[in-house]
């Protein structure tokens, strides 16, 4: 995939592999042994664990400490209060993940204003100005991830059917970016197909919606659910109820990449690349407390994942061997294939 969006203020990407440091600049980060603290949406999710191991690895190979993980579990309060305390802590910079928009922009510009360096992580809430606010964003190209999840929904839906979003309720300029994008190639490549929306406040909300969705809208023959999570949430609610419906989602998740290996209701993934996306932020990070310029805007292109590339994707995206548990259903189902085939 290549890099379709642009960023918050309408800025070009600088793709992520450009953002190096040089022999000379890594030595003179390692001499200052920086000090680093993350705070995250939430440290729970197989895409935050991925990002944080691609932040500590790579700070790690710089002698730069990371001090701290913050978890907000989602609470706006949450963050603004570690926010508030790091501005006065002995760290050197931040990087963080800010939930929703203007509550937290004020929060995010204090701690700049304290002296540390901050890089954002997807989101630049609104009034936040590139080398003012902040030294740059970090981010998968969410808008290419929309467009490949209505690509790979619109093969299972009929002439003159409806597709659901299945929607975050929270101003987050990543998943808005994403539905977006859905809509757009929905309207470009599919004018028949009509499109209805549901939206979550919080995680356990995405079942309900799910189904609110089938119940509003009978001719639904499938759903984009705008992250991992919340599309499997949707997948049991939809199971309980026995009900079966395409979805294409963001983020190769574990459970998502067992589903799509069970030739389940998962049938495509535009899936980020948090490992590398978490490294990146690391260098972008060290780049700016360096005094280096680093672009407002840096980019990472993300993955089209179908069922009958699951193991390989994994690899690719997790940097780590596929578990057990999706190769043999991976295995299981290709044999119910070559058995349905034979009769």
């Amino acid at each position: 995939m290549s890099i379709a969006g642009l960023g918050p203020h309408g800025e070009r990407a600088v793709p992520a592999a450009q953002i190096q440091l040089t022999q000379a600049d890594a030595a003179q980060a390692r001499a200052r042994r920086f000090s680093i603290a993350v705070v995250l949406h939430t440290t729970t999710s197989d895409w935050s664990k991925q990002e944080l191991a691609g932040i500590a690895a790579t700070l790690g190979l710089y002698s730069a400490a990371l001090v701290e993980v913050v978890d907000c579990n989602f609470d706006v309060e949450l963050q603004v209060a570690a926010l508030a305390r790091l501005a006065r802590e002995p760290v050197d910079a931040v990087i963080s993940i800010p939930i929703g928009n203007a509550r937290v922009a004020e929060a995010h510009r204090t701690l700049t204003q304290s002296g540390r360096k901050l890089v954002l992580i997807d989101n630049a809430p609104t009034g936040m100005l590139p080398g003012t606010d902040y030294a740059s964003v970090v981010s998968t190209d969410n808008f290419g991830l929309g467009q490949s999840c209505a690509a790979m929904l619109s093969t299972h839906i009929p002439q003159g059917g409806a597709a659901g979003i299945l929607g975050y309720g929270i101003d987050f300029f990543a998943t808005h970016e994403r539905e977006i994008a859905f809509r757009k190639w929905m309207g470009n490549h599919r004018p028949d197909v009509t499109i209805v929306r549901e939206r979550f406040a919080d995680l356990e909300g995405a079942g309900p919606a799910a189904l609110a969705m089938v119940e509003k809208t009978p001719a639904l023959s499938g759903i984009f659910a705008v992250w991992d999570v919340p599309a499997m949430k949707a997948v049991r609610a939809l199971t309980q109820s026995g009900m079966d419906m395409p979805l294409t989602t963001v983020d190769l998740g574990n459970e998502v990449a067992l589903d799509m290996a069970r030739r389940g209701m998962i049938k495509g993934v535009g899936a980020q690349l948090p490992y590398d996306q978490g490294s990146a932020a690391a260098r972008v990070t060290l780049a700016a407390l360096l005094g280096l310029p680093v672009p407002p805007w840096v980019a990472l292109a993300g993955r089209e994942v179908t069922p009958s590339d699951v193991i390989e994707a994994y690899q690719v995206i997790w940097h780590l061997p596929a578990p057990k548990a999706i190769i043999d259903s991976v295995r299981t189902a290709m044999s119910a294939q070559v058995q349905d085939a034979g009769n």
